[in-house]
């Protein structure tokens, strides 16, 4: 199952890990209110990348300005 995350017009932002089937249908309801009443947002992308991982660039460069072992 995919994870999910969501804004509800309550303005409660939260992940949750639901069915296709349940987004599509809209039974994932807001823990804050209780609306169903959802729109996807993305806070967040996972990159998969295959090949020589020897020269390895951090995806995040731009905001992690180049600290990480990947820099």
């Amino acid at each position: 199952m995919p994870f999910y995350d969501l804004k509800c017009k309550c303005g409660e932002v939260f992940n949750k890990m639901a069915s296709i089937s349940d987004k599509e249908n809209r039974r994932i309801k807001c823990p804050k209110c209780g609306s169903n009443e959802l729109e996807t947002v993305y806070l967040s992308v996972n990159v998969v990348k295959s090949g020589n991982s020897d020269n390895v660039r951090c995806p995040n460069i731009d905001r992690c300005g180049g600290c990480c072992p990947h820099g």
